[in-house]
């Protein structure tokens, strides 16, 4: 069967395969005639292209006869553009000029990986970006890459969503921008609904995933994603960028930039808002941020300012759906209402919502309400031709709440006597009430680069940050509101953290052939949390963390096309502040998380194939593992596993099948297991107290939300100049909700198809217009991509309920680009 496949395919080709075709050939070098290794030589508007080899020379196949723009870059130089004309084989040499100014590159220099790094890593270029960017989160533009899985609270990529990697969690993933911390300090995860559209101001971003190259931020378990934003363009410019689609969801996004307008400075800035009433019930965003850049670019100095700023009101959507609703299960239906004593109206809602669209929440205000300011200076001065230094200095303010009504909430509850109505005391009454998060984050990031010899170089950098926290709660309306004081907080605490880490890296390559490398880091974290929680708990934990973090590689190039590559790293990481406050009765306070990682791949790379492949080995001490169940608070649990481990097989490809064809697939398997997992579900009494929790021990459980496997594929078609179709195929394995591997709660494995159309032109006045059209889910596929589950013991029968976050079905986004 897979023969014929192939052989019907070959013959389907083979048209397109005959046509006249030549060889590009030529060298690059600089005004001296030295080669440039590594130099990039691109066909514009077309999925073409090739490096340099040692020798500064590059070979392109398989070109159609005709006329052709070539573009060819390399750090630190002036780009060059050249059209040519091709009947026959050709050669074409390009000499490129040193660049005036000093490139942005410098900023994220210290935290990336390179070609020759023994790190495994995915880079997304700008183009890669645009094409992908319909207003969406920046989750759902990373999600056709390896190991990544995505979710979203409405079910179709606005307002809350998540993104796992190797099934890592977001908060063990850590972000950074210009090499700044974005994670929050206290949960450690990344929440993009607080920086809507940020992806119209990216230039690039490199995944790593595993341990990777020390960074500044929390540890990485999963992964990391460092974002670098989009530097000035040499000539002035305009764009104005619009969506519409399924659901009312609207983007319009303001792009404006000066160029360079003389000694070096320019201006950029960025004003978008994003609107969606989402799948979900009631689950809309609306959304806006902004973004602003002034800069000074010298031959040796670089100095950039940015402001950018989220605000976000986002419906709540984060209860999911109860199983029996999902499945349409009348009396699975009437139980869960009895159960869970719903009032009338909520259990009409429950019964008469859509299955996959229900919405507990009903509140009018039940809104989350955030806002996130970022101000960051940073520098960089190339000191002499082997001696360089980057830093920056950044502070963001970050300040909102989720409001929600309660009913029949008990005074007790909120610190609060009861209230006599009619000589009658009462316990308890319906409130609205806003949970507050208040917080200042700062610190510098810095780093020291010295390359003494060209296969020789140092790096010392790091890092101190501090972040400081407010937690409080009000009540802004109560049926019986009693004496209820003038700005009243029923809970106050307060979060104070300091991260300081310094590391060292040292890179030599032996021959031309072997590179090593050696990156040592230590980090000391300082924690403490202090006041009461939303529960009136006391809070009082001083905790201190000291990590040492080494990392050593080696990459042996094997020829101008390939290499293979090797690292063992060790990492630490903290627990994030739910991990304190959720703390389950009977539980011990949780452990730091210790990880070592092992990685080996290979990379190939010539005109038409770029591929890789690699195995890894994460294995654990004191994992947190969420447990599945959460709290009343809509608060997932984690709690300490001794051993646990991943290990996986991951493979990636973009092949060039003709000059209107190309491929671009990934795969990752993995194997995720506990070694002795023990979990605890609570019993409890006629008072409906805890009265013990019961163990159960599992051997060699599957971790939740780690699917064996993940594929995608992409097939893009180019049949005439400007336009572009590709169909986008995404396949998930089943992910079990917790860690006891029944099948009774899990998520099933899902297959998702999407179509992409996009079309570039110009017209007198305006430089380039695109329309594009996203078709996500084109087949229909009814999924969940999240949930949770959680069980109790009463009167000695176990209840378990489970929880899903289903995925809109087939949906579109259209879009109209104009850049001026």
């Amino acid at each position: 069967m897979k023969r014929s496949i192939f052989a019907a395919l070959a013959v389907l080709l083979s048209p397109l395969l005959s046509m006249a075709q030549s060889v590009l050939s030529g060298t690059v070098s600089d005004p001296s005639g030295k080669p440039l290794a590594g130099a990039t030589v691109l066909l514009r508007n077309q999925a073409r292209g090739a490096n340099t080899d040692n020798n500064g020379q590059y070979r392109i196949t398989g070109l159609n006869n005709g006329r052709h723009v070539i573009t060819v870059s390399f750090v630190g130089y002036q780009s060059v553009e050249k059209t040519i004309s091709l009947d026959a084989d050709k050669t074409v040499d390009f000499q490129l000029s040193a660049n005036t100014f000093l490139a942005d590159e410098v900023i994220v220099k210290a935290t990336r990986a390179g070609e020759r790094s023994a790190t495994t890593y995915k880079n997304i270029s700008r183009e890669e970006i645009e094409a992908n960017n319909f207003g969406q989160d920046l989750p759902f533009i990373l999600s056709n890459t390896p190991g990544v899985v995505v979710t979203s609270d409405a079910g179709a990529g606005v307002g809350y969503t998540g993104i796992r990697i190797r099934g890592s969690d977001a908060s063990r993933v850590n972000v950074t921008i210009n090499g700044i911390p974005y994670n929050d300090s206290e949960s450690q995860g990344t929440f993009w609904v607080n920086m809507p559209d940020f992806a119209s101001s990216v230039d690039n971003i490199q995944i790593q995933r595993g341990i990777g190259t020390s960074t500044n931020g929390a540890g990485a378990f999963g992964g990391s994603l460092n974002l670098q934003t989009a530097p000035p363009q040499t000539a002035p410019y305009a764009e104005l960028n619009n969506t519409y689609g399924s659901f009312n969801t609207l983007k319009n996004t303001v792009r404006v930039g000066t160029g360079h307008i003389g000694g070096g400075f320019s201006f950029d800035g960025r004003l978008s808002r994003i609107k969606s009433d989402g799948f979900i019930d009631r689950a809309a965003s609306d959304l806006k941020s902004y973004f602003l850049s002034g800069a000074y670019q010298g031959n040796k100095d670089l100095l950039r300012v940015n402001v950018f700023a989220g605000n976000e009101k986002t419906y709540q959507a984060w209860n999911g759906i109860p199983e029996s609703r999902l499945n349409g299960d009348q009396a699975g239906m009437q139980a869960y209402i009895d159960r869970n004593y719903l009032s009338e109206a909520d259990a009409a809602n429950m019964l008469s919502s859509g299955s996959r669209t229900y919405n507990s929440f009903t509140y009018k205000d039940q809104n989350d309400n955030y806002w996130q300011n970022h101000y960051q200076a940073l520098y960089a001065r190339q000191i002499s031709d082997k001696f360089s230094f980057n830093g920056a200095l950044h502070y963001t303010d970050g300040r909102g709440y989720f409001e929600e009504f309660k009913s029949g909430a008990k005074f007790s509850k909120y610190g609060l006597p009861n209230v006599p109505v009619n000589g009658t005391d009462i316990k308890s009454t319906d409130l609205v009430r806003r949970r507050w998060l208040d917080n200042d984050f700062y610190g510098l990031t810095y780093a020291f680069n010295y390359q003494p010899q060209a296969n020789l170089s140092f790096t010392l950098g790091g890092a101190y940050n501090q972040y400081r926290g407010k937690h409080f709660g009000e009540i802004t309306w109560a049926q019986f509101a009693g004496s209820i004081p003038e700005n009243y907080h029923y809970y106050d605490g307060k979060g104070s953290k300091d991260d300081f880490n310094i590391f060292g890296k040292i890179n030599y390559t032996l021959a031309e052939k072997l590179s090593l490398f050696a990156d040592l880091q230590y980090r000391n974290v300082g924690y403490q949390i202090s006041g009461t929680d939303k529960n009136l708990k006391s809070l009082n934990f001083d905790n201190n963390y000291n990590f040492f973090n080494p990392k050593v590689g080696a990459t042996l190039l094997l020829d101008a096309q390939s290499n293979v590559y090797a690292s063992y790293s060790v990492a630490g990481k903290e627990p994030n502040r739910d991990d304190f406050t959720n703390l389950k009765t009977g539980l011990p306070v949780p452990r730091p998380e210790k990880m070592q990682d092992i990685e080996a791949g290979y990379r190939f790379k010539n005109n038409n194939i770029n591929a890789g492949a690699n195995i890894y080995g994460m294995f654990y001490k004191d994992q947190l593992i969420f447990t599945g169940e959460i709290n009343e608070f809509s608060d997932a649990y984690r709690q300490n596993v001794d051993k646990s481990y991943r290990l996986g097989l991951e493979l990636d490809a973009s092949v060039v099948l003709s000059r209107q064809f190309a491929l671009n697939a990934n795969a990752a398997f993995s194997r995720n297991k506990i070694r002795n997992y023990v979990d605890y579900v609570p019993e409890y009494d006629d008072n409906f107290d805890i009265a013990r929790l019961v163990a159960t021990t599992y051997k060699s459980p599957d971790i939740a939300f780690s699917p064996n496997t993940v594929l995608f594929g992409e097939l893009v078609y180019k049949p005439l100049k400007g336009l572009a179709a590709a169909w986008q195929a995404k396949f998930v394995s089943a992910q079990y909700l917790d860690n006891t591997q029944n099948n009774s709660r899990r998520l099933d494995a899902y297959f998702v198809n999407n179509i992409r159309l996009g079309y570039d032109f110009s017209i007198a006045g305006i430089r380039n217009i695109n329309l594009a059209l996203l078709v996500n889910n084109i087949l229909n596929e009814k999924y969940e991509s999240n949930g949770y589950t959680y069980s109790s013991i009463y009167q000695g029968a176990t209840t378990t309920e489970n929880f899903y976050f289903t995925q809109a079905g087939t949906n579109f986004l259209l879009s109209l680009n104009l850049k001026f």
